[in-house]
């Protein structure tokens, strides 16, 4: 039984299908983005290094439609904000929230909204309010459209998931994140009944 999700996606623009780290995409839909590289499906067993990948988004930042952009340091608790917002309006139960430059991950409480749809949902809200916040112009896309997910069928998954969330932004050097509408995991649906 699926207890919880583990939700991810990147910010427009990011981890495009020819992605020199690789990608879970099968085709590059989009012409002008061939000439940057051949895709790989999956994760390289070896990783490139960061200079390969800052050239590829070099590269790929002049054939995109949109601008390339990312979230600042600064900008992450203005992005919380309209998170908290649209988890609420979804009636959505969050247990861990990463934002990083380029991506987030949440692992959510399981919901009657499927996993895709909640990506959508979220997406759309998040989207909209981040376009009216002055972070990104009225017609940026903001996010990719769709994510991943991971579904999450016992306590033990959902608690190594909130572990891997809460240190994905101190891998990459920057400050453990505390969101406060990010709710304490309680083992449910194994916790003691009363």
């Amino acid at each position: 039984m699926v207890i919880a999700h583990h939700l991810m996606w990147t910010l427009y623009g990011w981890w495009l299908p020819n992605d020199p780290r690789g990608s879970t995409s099968k085709t590059i839909q989009s012409d002008v983005l061939k000439d940057l590289g051949e895709l790989h499906f999956g994760r390289k067993r070896v990783q490139p290094p960061g200079r390969d990948i800052r050239n590829f988004y070099d590269h790929a930042a002049d054939k995109l439609q949109y601008d390339l952009l990312s979230f600042s340091q600064n900008e992450f608790p203005i992005v919380a904000d309209v998170f908290d917002r649209a988890i609420r309006r979804c009636g959505y139960t969050c247990y861990a929230l990463a934002i990083m430059p380029d991506h987030v991950h949440l692992v959510i409480r399981k919901h009657k909204d499927r996993a895709e749809d909640m990506i959508e949902k979220l997406q759309e809200l998040t989207r909209d309010e981040l376009n009216k916040s002055s972070l990104r112009e009225p017609d940026h896309p903001v996010w990719t459209r769709g994510g991943y997910k991971v579904f999450l069928d016992t306590p033990k998954d959902v608690w190594r998931t909130i572990r891997y969330v809460e240190n994905n932004p101190v891998k990459q050097r920057l400050p453990l994140q505390r969101w406060g509408f990010v709710v304490p995991y309680d083992n449910w649906p194994e916790h003691k009944r009363r």
